[in-house]
C-alpha cells in the first residue's frame, strides 16, 4: 500500500505540473504572447528622420522646429537627426547627402530657395528615400523628386493683406494714390519671397499704390531695421511698410521709432503703417493688439503633427495627397475690416 500511495502522489505531482504548463501557455496566447507574436521587434524599432531645417533666423522658424521636433521624438517612435542649414542651400545638400549616407527611412526637407535641387532630390530618390517638403517648395524638373509639401499658400497670404488695405482705404476714404509703400522682402528666391512679392506687386498695379521701393531683409529683424533705415533715408513720405514677416516688421519699427516717427494706423496725420505675416509670437500678438503692426496674415508654423501623419500613413502604404496647405487667418485690432473676400472665399478679420 505504501508503494501504491506513493505512486499515487508522483501521479497527482505530474499531473499538477501538467495543467500548470498549460495554465501558463494558454495566457502567454491570449496575453502578452500574443502580442509578441503579432508585434516582433523588428516592428517596435524607430523610424529614423532627417530634417534640414532653413535655420533659425525668425521666431516663425524656432516654433516650426520645435513642432517638428516633437512630433518626431523618440516617445512618439522616430529617431530624428537635426540639421540646421544656417541660411544656406549649400549646408542643406551636404545635409541631405549625409541622411543618405546614414540609410535614413524618410528626409524632410525645408527648403532655403526654390532653385538647385534637382540633382540632391534624384539622390534621395535613387536611393529609395522618400523627401517631404514643409514650408517652402522647390522648382525641380521632375516632381516625382519629392513625394508630397506641407506649407502655406503664400499668394493668398499677400492677397489677404493686400485686400486688407484696400479695404482699410475705401472705409478711411484714403485714394489709392496716396498710398506710398515700402516692402522689406523675405529671403530672395524664398517661396514666401516670391509668393507675398507677387501679391504686392499685382495689388500696386490694381489699386495704383506707389511703390516706393522693395529690399530683402533676410526675414531677420536685425536686416529689417537697417533696410527700413535706409528707406527713411532716401524717402520722406512712407506712409506704409509692407514686411514679409515679424521680425522684419519688429526692426522696421525700431528703425522707425528712432528716427522720430510713429507706428499706427492713422497715416492721414503722420503715422507709418506697418503691415506683416507669420503672427506667430507673443510679441507679434501684443503688436497687433497695440496697434502697433496693423495688420498680420497669419502664417501656420505647426507643421510637426502634418508630417507625423504623413509618415505613418506611408508607413501603412497610404499615399498622400501632393500638396497639403495649413489655415490660416488674418488679424487687425483695427476695426475699419470686418473681412476679405478673395475669390470666392470670405476670410473674416479678427483680433489674434
Amino acid at each position: 500500500m505504501k508503494k501504491n500511495f506513493c505512486l499515487a502522489i508522483s501521479a497527482i505531482i505530474i499531473l499538477f505540473l501538467f495543467l500548470s504548463g498549460c495554465g501558463t501557455y494558454g495566457q502567454s496566447t491570449t496575453g502578452g504572447g500574443a502580442a509578441q507574436a503579432t508585434a516582433p521587434l523588428t516592428d517596435t524599432k524607430l523610424v529614423t528622420v532627417g530634417f534640414s531645417q532653413v535655420g533659425a533666423e525668425s521666431d516663425w522658424r524656432n516654433i516650426n522646429t520645435d513642432s517638428m521636433k516633437e512630433s518626431l521624438s523618440a516617445e512618439n517612435g522616430y529617431d530624428l537627426i537635426y540639421d540646421d542649414g544656417q541660411q544656406k542651400q549649400h549646408n542643406q545638400i551636404t545635409a541631405i547627402r549625409t541622411f543618405i549616407q546614414k540609410e535614413v527611412e524618410y528626409i524632410v526637407l525645408a527648403p532655403v530657395i526654390e532653385d538647385g535641387w534637382d540633382t540632391v532630390l534624384t539622390e534621395a530618390k535613387d536611393a529609395n528615400i522618400p523627401v517631404i517638403l514643409v514650408d517652402r517648395m522647390v522648382n525641380v524638373s521632375d516632381p516625382d523628386l519629392f513625394t508630397c509639401w506641407v506649407g502655406s499658400d503664400f499668394e493668398l497670404e499677400g492677397h489677404k493683406v493686400c485686400e486688407w488695405l484696400n479695404e482699410f482705404c475705401r472705409a478711411n476714404r484714403i485714394n489709392g494714390n496716396e498710398i506710398n509703400i515700402v516692402n522689406i522682402k523675405g529671403t530672395e528666391g524664398a517661396s514666401a519671397e516670391l509668393g507675398r512679392t507677387k501679391s504686392l506687386k499685382s495689388a500696386v498695379s490694381r489699386y495704383g499704390w506707389n511703390l516706393l521701393d522693395e529690399r530683402s531683409g533676410e526675414f531677420t529683424q536685425a536686416k529689417g531695421r537697417e533696410v527700413m533705415s535706409q528707406f527713411l533715408k532716401e524717402y520722406d513720405n512712407i506712409n506704409v511698410v509692407y514686411s514679409e514677416n515679424d521680425n522684419e516688421a519688429f526692426g522696421a519699427i525700431e528703425a522707425i521709432e528712432a528716427a522720430g516717427k510713429h507706428v499706427g494706423s492713422d497715416i492721414k496725420h503722420g503715422e507709418i503703417m506697418v503691415l506683416a505675416f507669420d503672427g506667430t509670437s507673443d510679441q507679434a500678438v501684443e503688436a497687433v493688439r497695440l496697434g502697433r503692426i496693423t495688420c498680420i496674415g497669419e502664417c501656420n508654423p505647426l507643421h510637426g503633427p502634418r508630417v507625423e501623419k504623413i509618415i505613418r500613413n506611408l508607413e501603412g502604404g497610404i499615399t498622400p495627397d501632393k500638396y497639403e496647405y495649413v489655415d490660416e487667418g488674418i488679424f487687425s485690432a483695427d476695426q475699419s475690416v470686418k473681412s476679405v473676400t478673395i475669390g470666392d472665399e470670405t476670410y473674416e478679420v479678427r483680433l489674434p
